[in-house]
């Protein structure tokens, strides 16, 4: 979740942190059916580039929903939340292949251009320690970035919404 949170940041609105995290539940599906019964390649199909791209559309359409419904039901944020289909699209994407990706560098057995070739090019490209590092520094840089930018965001609506108050009172 650390990229997501930098992500986050970074796009605001047009991104959605929890459709990538509902896209980030969707691709661990697979390989948490295959430690529990034992049967079934740990990080198969579900991470490839092929798999992602099935499960991030299938997390696009459902994580938008559900994410709606939290917000709204379980968050409390407004009485109604609309994540718009393109942001839902681009976050369970950007969830899906950044998921890949990361689990490329770490996992032996994870082959991503399957069918095309078995290879993983990434496998190793940085050590899982540093890897570690990027994820959590990432999240604590965009958690940062995020409410700095909301407080700058909030303190210049406040101006803008008394500049307009000003105005028609005069």
């Amino acid at each position: 979740m650390g990229p997501g949170l930098l992500i986050k940041s970074l796009l605001q609105s047009s991104f959605s942190l929890m459709v990538f995290g509902w896209t980030q539940i969707i691709m661990d599906i697979q390989p948490l059916v295959a430690m529990v019964s034992g049967v079934g390649k740990l990080h198969g199909f579900t991470h490839t580039y092929v798999g992602a791209t099935l499960i991030a559309f299938f997390s696009a359409v459902t994580g938008k929903y559900l994410a709606q419904w939290a917000l709204v039901t379980i968050f409390s944020i407004a009485p109604v939340i609309v994540i718009r289909w393109w942001v839902a699209l681009l976050s369970a994407v950007i969830g899906a292949y950044s998921h890949v990706v990361l689990d490329s560098i770490m996992h032996n057995d994870v082959q991503p251009l399957l069918p095309l070739s078995d290879t993983n090019a990434l496998l190793g490209f940085i050590s899982v320690s540093a890897l570690h590092k990027v994820c959590l520094y990432s999240g604590v840089i965009g958690a940062a970035m995020y409410f700095v930018i909301g407080k700058f965001q909030s303190r210049n609506n406040n101006s803008v919404k008394s500049d307009v108050t000003n105005t028609t009172r005069s």
